[in-house]
């Protein structure tokens, strides 16, 4: 599961420079203002990362945040515009879940607006009223 052929699938920071993952970012509304400071701190901090390449070149990413026991969040999912429609988000996703350090966590979630239908066909299902989500508001872009 997770592999697609002529891409190669990472789950370490190591396998991610924070210059490439900044030109990742200027593909979305809501990372293109991230620094390379904020980008490798945000590394550093972050409990997984996984990746793909082709041909060398980072096209898709995510990481994770977890205790590896209870409870995990999946966040910057990422696609290469050239890559979407490809399987590649798919496969990348495959890899997360199925990976033996994330599979036995009961609970997943993530918070998107644009992901909803991929993610849906992955197992993750919108619920409404079971949290309620708080944050200090503080943006960044």
């Amino acid at each position: 599961m997770g592999s697609l052929e002529g891409y190669l699938t990472y789950d370490s920071k190591e396998a991610v420079r924070p210059e490439e993952l900044q030109d990742l970012y200027r593909f979305t509304r809501w990372g293109r203002s991230r620094s390379l400071e904020q980008i490798e701190r945000m590394l550093a901090g972050t409990s997984m990362c996984f990746s793909m390449r082709r041909e060398g070149k980072l096209v898709a990413f995510c990481r994770l945040m977890t205790d590896f026991v209870f409870r995990g969040s999946l966040w910057d999912i990422l696609v290469h515009p050239d890559h979407q429609g490809k399987g590649v988000g798919s496969a990348l996703l495959d890899y997360v879940l199925d990976h033996p350090a994330v599979r036995s966590i009961p609970l997943l979630s993530t918070y998107t607006s644009d992901l909803v239908p991929f993610l849906a066909r992955k197992g993750f299902e919108p619920r409404e009223g079971a949290l309620v989500l708080q944050r200090r508001p503080i943006e960044y872009t």
